[in-house]
């Protein structure tokens, strides 16, 4: 795992989109998982304006979802797809031909994570994948003790991913569905290149206890570490409880260039 600490959001953000646009510039047709929240967005507004000056030509590349919730009407602006559409998408110069996700108005829902997992490995897999993490260390919506080895699956909330998640519904956790569709821990370990974004001090205890900690299903993001290719992007605030911080920040600064993220 690899730990890089950048001055803020908007440095996170510049850095890991020009991750992606080398990417893309190797691989045209890349397959990229994206995240919602508002953590990533430094990323997805760098990409957009590489793609806008001509820097990368993303025309082909793929997008994925990570998750989505389970119950909203089709085409609710907090949907996971409106949301990735709108912010990721649409940004980028793609069409919805080139986006996919699970159905979470699905009548059946377990067939719909099983095909979604399907579908990715049909794909090719997925190239990288973007992750944010929770204040109790969740990624995606697999919350503590989920599995280490699950697939996408439908996982029920907890109240304080409620609680966290109320902002985007005017404040009113009634309105935040219980249920989601999720990438599962195994599905995501699966992406070729994993890399988690985490900024503010309120993300330190858990960016501390997956970066430092043991990998343990209570804090799921710790899975990470099991990954051949992983990358944690934080902010000052964020790693302000890294124990060997100044050891990430002298090994990335030596870090050859040609290595890339």
């Amino acid at each position: 795992m690899e730990v890089v600490i950048v001055p803020d959001a908007k440095a996170g953000g510049e850095l890991i989109a020009e991750a992606m646009a080398a990417l893309v510039r190797r691989k045209s047709d890349a397959l990229l998982g994206v995240a919602t929240g508002s953590t990533p967005l430094p990323i997805y507004e760098a990409l957009a304006a590489k793609v806008g000056s001509g820097a990368v030509d993303a025309s082909r590349a793929r997008i994925c979802q990570l998750d989505e919730y389970v119950g909203l009407p089709a085409g609710h602006p907090e949907s996971y797809r409106s949301v990735v559409l709108r912010e990721v998408v649409e940004p980028l110069g793609l069409s919805e031909k080139s986006f996919m996700g699970p159905d979470g108005s699905a009548e059946d829902v377990q067939a719909a994570c099983e095909a979604y997992d399907q579908a990715l490995a049909d794909a090719g897999g997925v190239d990288l994948q973007l992750l944010g993490i929770g204040t109790d260390g969740h990624i995606g919506f697999n919350e503590p003790c989920s599995s280490l080895a699950s697939r996408t699956r439908i996982k029920t909330l907890t109240q304080q991913t409620r609680v966290d998640n109320a902002r985007f519904f005017d404040g009113d956790i009634e309105q935040v569905p219980h249920h989601v569709i999720t990438q599962g821990i195994g599905t995501i370990l699966e992406a070729r290149h994993l890399v988690l974004l985490a900024t503010g001090e309120g993300k330190a205890d858990a960016v501390a206890a997956t970066v430092e900690g043991p990998v343990a299903a209570v804090v799921p993001a710790s899975a990470l570490q099991l990954h051949r290719h992983a990358t944690v992007v934080v902010d000052e605030a964020a790693a302000s409880k890294l124990k060997l911080g100044e050891y990430f920040r002298a090994t990335f600064a030596a870090k050859p260039a040609w290595q890339g993220l």
